[in-house]
């Protein structure tokens, strides 16, 4: 095992640092905002330590010794290099902005958009972290999350985002295919994508009060965008929210055969601590993110802006 390095407490070696340099305990004590006395004390806990005298009594002040001669500089250079690489902390904590959300939203929406964020604010870097955990906010590494849940979290700072509208979507192509779409009964008749998914049971038990018997054998994906994919491939009908394909369905690649839309019970929230709010980076982040969804769901048609009652 390595020796220990024999460094005095960092608190002695900071007085002593400002005592060589003013050459004055007096004002090195003012500087640190302490007592004379206080700065006395410390000098003598480095001085055993080091097992010589550092200082000299010169006229009112101080002058270092040759051994403190010796030291001095180095020291002065070790905590040049610590206040440079604070500086460089908080210059990147202020100028790096990492933002957690969930792989549906983060796919199929913000990926397409957060680039105009970019944009807006060249001073930010922006980092996207795609992740359907809990975010540990004491930890440090997530500024911002984006988080699905039926009411905001208790200790954060919430914003109300969009609720999560499903329906069943489909190619117009695929549709085109097959025959007309009136009811129900017409729809399930069609290949569907995933119909075990937990999405199709509670479309169908909010449209029809009840689950209809087995579900046929179908492609199973196991995430909406994959689904939604599919879907646009004209694979079969898939349960989606609308807002996370909105685009596919104003560029007319997904249409809504059956007029129904049920409501997962989660939200999407924009999350992160109370301390935050006011920090430049998250505060502009939130202007640009609530802006936007308000923007990309002007017309909402499928009530995704309906906040939800909590």
């Amino acid at each position: 095992m390595p020796a220990m390095v024999a460094i005095p407490p960092l608190g002695a070696v900071r007085v002593f640092e400002a005592a060589a340099r003013l050459g004055n305990f007096t004002r090195a004590a003012e500087e640190l905002g302490t007592t004379q006395a206080a700065v006395s004390y410390q000098i003598k806990v480095i001085e055993e330590r080091v097992g010589a005298p550092l200082f000299a009594r010169k006229g009112r002040g101080v002058e270092l010794t040759e051994l403190g001669q010796l030291i001095a500089p180095q020291v002065t250079s070790a905590f040049e290099k610590l206040d440079e690489a604070f500086r460089a902390a908080r210059s990147d904590n202020e100028t790096m902005l990492t933002v957690s959300a969930p792989s549906t939203f983060a796919t199929n929406w913000l990926s397409s958009r957060i680039g105009e964020f970019q944009l807006a604010r060249p001073d930010l870097a922006v980092r996207l972290r795609v992740s359907d955990a809990l975010t540990e906010f004491d930890r440090g590494e997530i500024d911002v999350a984006i988080r699905g849940a039926p009411t905001p979290w208790p200790g954060l700072e919430a914003d109300f985002l969009m609720r999560m509208p499903f329906t069943p979507l489909a190619s117009p192509g695929f549709l085109a295919g097959h025959p007309p779409v009136k009811t129900v009964d017409d729809l399930l008749a069609l290949p569907r994508l995933s119909p075990g998914d937990g999405w199709w049971r509670l479309w169908l038990e909010s449209v029809l009060g009840d689950q209809p018997g087995d579900s046929p054998p179908s492609v199973q994906l196991e995430s909406q965008v994959l689904q939604g994919q599919a879907a646009i491939a004209g694979h079969g009908v898939a349960v989606l929210s609308p807002p996370m394909w909105q685009r596919a369905i104003d560029a007319g690649q997904l249409v809504q055969p059956i007029k129904r839309i049920a409501y997962w019970r989660n939200s999407f929230w924009l999350v992160y601590p109370t301390h935050r709010k006011r920090q430049r980076k998250v505060a502009a982040f939130r202007t640009w993110l609530l802006a936007e969804v308000a923007a990309s769901l002007h017309d909402d048609p499928f009530g995704a802006l309906v906040p939800p009652s909590v």
